[in-house]
């Protein structure tokens, strides 16, 4: 991590905007069946590496009093689930870790917010798009009746990132096409 930071001081000048996105999910199932291993894999990528990079970014935006820290959660975060258990587990810790970075780097004008998107057609998420009927039943729950693609997750971080977001922090915007508020539908 401390490499990919040097690279990008290197290349483009300090760090001013930190947009974590890396996740893992290396298992499927009810939490009794998760080993050990699995669930500190999931819990390394998803939640210690946003910490370990966002703490070597910290000190430049705190030297230019500025910065923005963009953590891509998940919908995941705020239900409960038999198969993905300890993803949303760490997607809950995302929220939660955004809300401290925010508080503690505000005082540096330093924001930091989370994005929590639905299934959107990533490789990631292939599971459920690849499969066209797979796909068709899922998206028939969805107010939109579609899973989101990646530029739709985009505008978001360039909000946040931008002047236009200089008064949001700590917070979550969720992009799900729905599936939050018609959750009672499924």
């Amino acid at each position: 991590m401390k490499a990919l930071i040097d690279l990008a001081d290197a290349m483009l000048g300090k760090v001013d905007i930190l947009v974590s996105n890396a996740a893992v999910n290396p298992y499927y199932g009810p939490s009794e069946g998760i080993t050990d291993e699995q669930f500190d894999k999931i819990m390394t990528a998803n939640v210690k590496a946003t910490h370990w990079l966002s703490q070597l970014v910290l000190p430049q935006m705190k030297t230019r009093k500025d910065g923005s820290i963009i953590i891509i959660s998940s919908i995941g975060a705020f239900v409960g689930s038999n198969a993905i258990g300890a993803y949303n587990i760490s997607k809950a810790a995302d929220l939660q870790l955004a809300r401290n970075l925010a508080v503690e780097g505000g005082p540096m004008n330093i924001r930091a917010n989370c994005i929590c998107p639905g299934i959107v057609k990533t490789h990631f998420a292939e599971a459920l798009w690849k499969d066209p009927k797979v796909e068709a039943m899922v998206s028939k729950s969805l107010p939109l009746r579609r899973f989101g693609e990646p530029d739709e997750i985009a505008g978001a971080a360039v909000f946040l990132a931008s002047p236009a977001g200089r008064w949001m922090t700590g917070q979550q915007i969720v992009i799900d096409g729905g599936a939050m508020v018609s959750l009672g539908a499924l």
